[in-house]
Protein backbone atom coordinates (compact mmCIF):
# COMPACT_ATOMS: atom_id res chain seq x y z
CA UNK A 1 0.00 0.00 0.00
CA UNK A 2 1.17 3.68 -1.05
CA UNK A 3 2.35 5.81 1.61
CA UNK A 4 0.20 9.14 1.21
CA UNK A 5 2.25 12.14 1.92
CA UNK A 6 0.34 15.59 3.41
CA UNK A 7 1.71 18.82 3.13
CA UNK A 8 0.01 20.64 5.82
CA UNK A 9 0.60 22.65 9.14
CA UNK A 10 -3.18 22.18 9.92
CA UNK A 11 -3.35 19.98 13.21
CA UNK A 12 -6.93 19.18 12.42
CA UNK A 13 -6.44 18.04 9.49
CA UNK A 14 -3.38 16.30 10.20
CA UNK A 15 -5.40 14.54 12.78
CA UNK A 16 -8.17 13.40 10.26
CA UNK A 17 -4.60 11.92 8.29
CA UNK A 18 -3.99 10.39 10.83
CA UNK A 19 -6.69 8.20 11.85
CA UNK A 20 -7.18 6.89 8.19
CA UNK A 21 -3.77 5.94 8.56
CA UNK A 22 -1.31 5.13 5.57
CA UNK A 23 -0.39 8.29 5.82
CA UNK A 24 2.76 10.38 5.89
CA UNK A 25 2.86 13.96 6.99
CA UNK A 26 4.86 16.63 5.45
CA UNK A 27 6.08 19.84 7.29
CA UNK A 28 7.98 22.01 4.29
CA UNK A 29 10.56 24.65 5.24
CA UNK A 30 12.01 25.07 1.54
CA UNK A 31 12.50 28.74 0.91
CA UNK A 32 15.67 28.78 -0.45
CA UNK A 33 15.70 29.38 -4.38
CA UNK A 34 12.34 27.94 -4.89
CA UNK A 35 10.21 31.05 -5.92
CA UNK A 36 12.91 31.66 -8.54
CA UNK A 37 13.20 28.37 -9.66
CA UNK A 38 9.26 28.13 -9.97
CA UNK A 39 8.41 31.72 -11.21
CA UNK A 40 5.62 32.07 -13.12
CA UNK A 41 4.17 28.44 -12.80
CA UNK A 42 0.79 27.14 -11.42
CA UNK A 43 3.06 26.00 -8.12
CA UNK A 44 2.35 26.63 -4.69
CA UNK A 45 5.00 27.54 -2.53
CA UNK A 46 4.29 26.97 1.75
CA UNK A 47 4.77 29.21 4.71
CA UNK A 48 5.40 26.38 7.25
CA UNK A 49 7.22 27.69 9.86
CA UNK A 50 9.38 25.45 12.75
CA UNK A 51 6.86 25.97 15.00
CA UNK A 52 5.11 23.75 12.91
CA UNK A 53 7.03 21.08 12.94
CA UNK A 54 6.36 20.69 17.14
CA UNK A 55 2.40 21.62 16.32
CA UNK A 56 1.60 18.88 13.69
CA UNK A 57 3.86 16.32 15.82
CA UNK A 58 1.82 16.65 18.87
CA UNK A 59 -1.46 15.34 17.38
CA UNK A 60 -0.43 12.30 15.61
CA UNK A 61 -0.62 9.01 16.86
CA UNK A 62 0.39 6.52 14.46
CA UNK A 63 1.89 8.67 11.73
CA UNK A 64 5.36 9.51 10.60
CA UNK A 65 6.18 13.26 10.81
CA UNK A 66 8.82 13.88 7.96
CA UNK A 67 10.20 17.72 7.14
CA UNK A 68 11.42 19.20 4.47
CA UNK A 69 14.49 22.01 5.74
CA UNK A 70 16.47 23.81 2.76
CA UNK A 71 18.84 23.03 0.70
CA UNK A 72 22.68 22.42 1.55
CA UNK A 73 23.90 25.66 2.95
CA UNK A 74 26.36 27.65 5.69
CA UNK A 75 22.83 27.22 8.40
CA UNK A 76 22.23 23.63 7.77
CA UNK A 77 23.49 21.96 10.79
CA UNK A 78 21.32 24.76 12.88
CA UNK A 79 18.19 23.91 10.71
CA UNK A 80 18.67 20.41 11.11
CA UNK A 81 19.63 20.48 14.47
CA UNK A 82 16.22 22.83 15.26
CA UNK A 83 14.03 20.35 13.32
CA UNK A 84 15.00 17.14 15.19
CA UNK A 85 14.55 19.20 18.29
CA UNK A 86 10.62 19.46 17.51
CA UNK A 87 9.94 16.06 16.71
CA UNK A 88 10.48 15.09 13.36
CA UNK A 89 10.57 11.81 12.32
CA UNK A 90 12.36 11.73 8.59
CA UNK A 91 14.00 14.81 7.12
CA UNK A 92 14.16 15.47 3.89
CA UNK A 93 17.25 16.77 1.32
CA UNK A 94 15.91 19.01 -1.72
CA UNK A 95 17.51 20.21 -4.79
CA UNK A 96 20.61 18.12 -4.11
CA UNK A 97 23.31 17.61 -7.28
CA UNK A 98 26.03 15.92 -6.10
CA UNK A 99 27.41 12.67 -4.30
CA UNK A 100 28.94 15.40 -2.13
CA UNK A 101 26.01 16.94 -1.30
CA UNK A 102 24.42 13.75 -0.22
CA UNK A 103 27.42 12.62 1.79
CA UNK A 104 27.52 16.46 3.82
CA UNK A 105 24.01 16.06 4.25
CA UNK A 106 23.95 12.74 6.09
CA UNK A 107 27.01 13.39 7.93
CA UNK A 108 25.13 16.27 9.53
CA UNK A 109 22.14 14.22 10.54
CA UNK A 110 24.70 11.59 12.20
CA UNK A 111 21.98 8.81 12.16
CA UNK A 112 19.67 10.67 14.35
CA UNK A 113 16.83 10.61 11.85
CA UNK A 114 16.31 8.81 8.31
CA UNK A 115 17.44 10.97 5.41
CA UNK A 116 14.64 11.52 2.42
CA UNK A 117 16.70 13.16 -0.56
CA UNK A 118 14.28 14.61 -2.99
CA UNK A 119 16.33 14.21 -6.46
CA UNK A 120 14.84 17.15 -8.60
CA UNK A 121 17.95 18.18 -10.68
CA UNK A 122 19.23 17.34 -13.95
CA UNK A 123 22.94 16.44 -12.43
CA UNK A 124 21.85 14.31 -8.99
CA UNK A 125 19.62 12.04 -11.41
CA UNK A 126 22.66 11.77 -14.09
CA UNK A 127 24.90 10.90 -11.41
CA UNK A 128 22.74 8.51 -8.85
CA UNK A 129 25.08 5.89 -9.27
CA UNK A 130 27.52 7.49 -7.28
CA UNK A 131 25.14 8.30 -4.26
CA UNK A 132 22.00 5.78 -4.09
CA UNK A 133 24.08 3.64 -1.72
CA UNK A 134 25.51 6.18 0.65
CA UNK A 135 25.59 4.80 4.02
CA UNK A 136 22.43 6.62 6.03
CA UNK A 137 20.45 6.93 3.51
CA UNK A 138 17.06 5.89 3.40
CA UNK A 139 14.37 6.72 0.93
CA UNK A 140 14.90 8.81 -2.75
CA UNK A 141 11.56 10.57 -4.03
CA UNK A 142 11.59 12.09 -7.29
CA UNK A 143 10.42 15.75 -7.37
CA UNK A 144 8.71 16.03 -10.81
CA UNK A 145 7.74 19.15 -10.78
CA UNK A 146 11.49 20.43 -10.39
CA UNK A 147 12.96 17.91 -12.53
CA UNK A 148 10.91 18.31 -15.60
CA UNK A 149 12.25 21.52 -15.19
CA UNK A 150 15.95 20.82 -15.09
CA UNK A 151 15.41 18.74 -17.86
CA UNK A 152 13.93 20.85 -20.43
CA UNK A 153 10.70 19.18 -20.74
CA UNK A 154 7.25 20.76 -20.82
CA UNK A 155 5.23 18.57 -18.64
CA UNK A 156 5.65 17.44 -15.43
CA UNK A 157 4.97 13.78 -16.31
CA UNK A 158 7.54 13.40 -19.00
CA UNK A 159 10.49 11.85 -17.44
CA UNK A 160 7.93 9.26 -16.35
CA UNK A 161 6.99 8.93 -20.11
CA UNK A 162 11.00 8.79 -20.98
CA UNK A 163 11.47 6.07 -18.27
CA UNK A 164 14.03 8.25 -16.02
CA UNK A 165 11.68 7.37 -12.89
CA UNK A 166 12.12 3.45 -14.07
CA UNK A 167 15.54 4.05 -13.42
CA UNK A 168 15.46 5.64 -10.49
CA UNK A 169 13.23 2.79 -9.21
CA UNK A 170 15.61 0.62 -10.18
CA UNK A 171 18.80 1.76 -8.56
CA UNK A 172 16.49 2.39 -5.49
CA UNK A 173 15.59 -1.06 -5.87
CA UNK A 174 18.80 -2.64 -6.40
CA UNK A 175 20.44 -0.14 -3.16
CA UNK A 176 17.56 -1.41 -0.68
CA UNK A 177 15.77 1.76 -0.77
CA UNK A 178 12.91 3.03 -0.49
CA UNK A 179 11.31 5.13 -3.29
CA UNK A 180 8.55 7.26 -4.65
CA UNK A 181 7.83 10.18 -6.81
CA UNK A 182 5.38 12.48 -7.60
CA UNK A 183 2.20 14.06 -6.74
CA UNK A 184 -1.38 12.39 -7.61
CA UNK A 185 -4.81 14.66 -8.00
CA UNK A 186 -8.13 13.12 -7.20
CA UNK A 187 -8.41 9.86 -9.46
CA UNK A 188 -10.41 11.74 -11.68
CA UNK A 189 -8.91 14.80 -11.92
CA UNK A 190 -5.56 16.29 -13.35
CA UNK A 191 -3.85 16.53 -16.93
CA UNK A 192 -2.90 13.08 -16.09
CA UNK A 193 -5.70 11.49 -13.81
CA UNK A 194 -5.06 10.63 -10.59
CA UNK A 195 -5.75 6.85 -11.83
CA UNK A 196 -3.28 7.06 -14.90
CA UNK A 197 -0.51 8.37 -12.13
CA UNK A 198 -1.50 5.94 -9.42
CA UNK A 199 -0.90 2.88 -12.15
CA UNK A 200 2.39 3.80 -12.87
CA UNK A 201 3.38 4.15 -9.09
CA UNK A 202 2.00 -0.28 -8.80
CA UNK A 203 3.81 -1.17 -12.09
CA UNK A 204 6.99 0.69 -10.70
CA UNK A 205 7.31 -0.44 -7.24
CA UNK A 206 6.57 2.73 -5.70
CA UNK A 207 5.95 3.27 -1.95
CA UNK A 208 5.06 6.88 -1.73
CA UNK A 209 3.39 9.75 -3.37
CA UNK A 210 2.39 13.58 -2.56
CA UNK A 211 -1.50 14.47 -2.76
CA UNK A 212 -1.67 17.18 -4.83
CA UNK A 213 -3.23 20.33 -3.47
CA UNK A 214 -5.93 19.90 -5.01
CA UNK A 215 -7.18 16.27 -3.34
CA UNK A 216 -8.61 18.16 -0.15
CA UNK A 217 -10.93 20.51 -1.04
CA UNK A 218 -13.46 21.19 1.31
CA UNK A 219 -17.44 21.67 0.01
CA UNK A 220 -15.98 20.29 -3.59
CA UNK A 221 -17.08 16.72 -4.46
CA UNK A 222 -16.51 14.00 -2.47
CA UNK A 223 -15.20 14.53 0.99
CA UNK A 224 -11.01 13.79 1.49
CA UNK A 225 -11.66 10.62 3.21
CA UNK A 226 -14.21 9.65 0.40
CA UNK A 227 -11.10 10.31 -1.76
CA UNK A 228 -8.80 8.94 -0.14
CA UNK A 229 -11.07 5.40 -0.43
CA UNK A 230 -11.30 5.79 -3.90
CA UNK A 231 -7.51 5.86 -4.33
CA UNK A 232 -7.44 2.61 -1.87
CA UNK A 233 -9.25 1.29 -4.26
CA UNK A 234 -8.30 1.75 -7.77
CA UNK A 235 -4.60 1.15 -6.50
CA UNK A 236 -5.99 -2.64 -5.14
CA UNK A 237 -8.00 -3.29 -8.29
CA UNK A 238 -4.09 -2.33 -10.30
CA UNK A 239 -2.49 -4.73 -7.86
CA UNK A 240 -4.51 -7.37 -10.17
CA UNK A 241 -3.26 -6.74 -13.63
CA UNK A 242 -1.47 -9.12 -15.66
CA UNK A 243 1.93 -8.29 -16.81
CA UNK A 244 0.29 -7.81 -20.36
CA UNK A 245 -2.19 -5.30 -18.90
CA UNK A 246 0.13 -3.62 -16.88
CA UNK A 247 3.03 -3.16 -20.63
CA UNK A 248 -0.60 -2.19 -22.17
CA UNK A 249 -1.07 0.86 -19.04
CA UNK A 250 2.36 1.36 -19.66
CA UNK A 251 2.50 2.18 -23.20
CA UNK A 252 -0.86 4.05 -23.27
CA UNK A 253 -0.33 6.30 -19.96
CA UNK A 254 3.17 7.36 -21.99
CA UNK A 255 1.17 8.13 -25.19
CA UNK A 256 -1.07 10.47 -22.71
CA UNK A 257 1.91 12.03 -21.43
CA UNK A 258 3.66 12.78 -24.78
CA UNK A 259 0.17 13.96 -26.01
CA UNK A 260 -0.16 16.32 -23.50
CA UNK A 261 3.76 17.64 -23.62
CA UNK A 262 3.14 18.32 -27.27
CA UNK A 263 0.08 20.67 -26.75
CA UNK A 264 2.27 23.32 -23.95
CA UNK A 265 4.62 25.62 -25.67
CA UNK A 266 7.85 26.29 -24.87
CA UNK A 267 6.59 28.97 -22.30
CA UNK A 268 4.48 26.51 -20.10
CA UNK A 269 1.56 27.13 -21.58
CA UNK A 270 -1.23 24.94 -23.10
CA UNK A 271 -1.61 25.48 -26.68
Amino acid sequence: MLELFQITNDTAFAQRCDDLGGFRLFVDLERMGKAERQAGRNTFISVHTLDDVGRIKSVLRRSPLMVRVNPLHAGTREEVDAVIGEGADKLMLPMFRTSDDVRAFVEIVDGRLPVVVLLETADALHSIDTWIGTAGLDEVFVGLNDLHLSLGCRFMFEPLARGDVDRVAASAKSHGRRFGFGGIARMDEGHLPGSDVLAEHVRLGSGAVILSRTFHRPGEGGSFEDEVTKLRDVEARLALRTPQQIEADRMRVAAVIDGIAAGISSSGATR
